[in-house]
């Protein structure tokens, strides 16, 4: 039996959103992610992607939605769960910036036994934790 290959990675994470550009100037001004790429697809379609400015972790394509059923998803793509994990070296600069620009927490930070949390949503209502894992 032949073993996967050992360097192997989530490298991109689907997210539908009503709209490519306003998604692409929530996350880059909210939350300092960068575009990684935009290429036009035609017939509308973008393969957009962004992802945190030091290019640690996933990326995400920002999917607009191109049909009743996806479009019924935005913003509770997991049923109300957190969905994603934003991972932070300093999560009291973090947390007073994304204030500052008008990211909604949905809680007060938290202090955890695998760190400091708290659950913002994003501009479709998608719930994230902001945590500083402890190390």
């Amino acid at each position: 039996m032949t073993a996967f290959a050992e360097n192997r990675r989530v490298a991109t994470v689907a997210l539908v959103v009503s709209n490519y550009d306003e998604a692409i100037a929530w996350y880059v001004g909210k939350l300092g992610f960068v575009l990684t790429e935009d290429v036009d697809l035609g017939g509308g379609k973008r393969w957009v992607t962004v992802a945190p400015a030091d290019g640690q972790g996933a990326r995400l394509l920002l999917a607009e939605a191109a049909d009743d059923a996806q479009r019924d998803s935005i913003g509770n793509q997991t049923g109300g769960r957190v969905f994603l994990f934003l991972e932070t070296d300093d999560f009291a600069r973090d947390h007073a910036l994304m204030l500052e620009k008008g990211v909604e927490f949905r809680e007060a930070p938290r202090h955890e036994a695998y760190g400091t949390v708290a659950v913002f949503a994003d501009l479709h209502g998608n719930l994230w934790d902001l945590i500083q894992p402890k190390r």
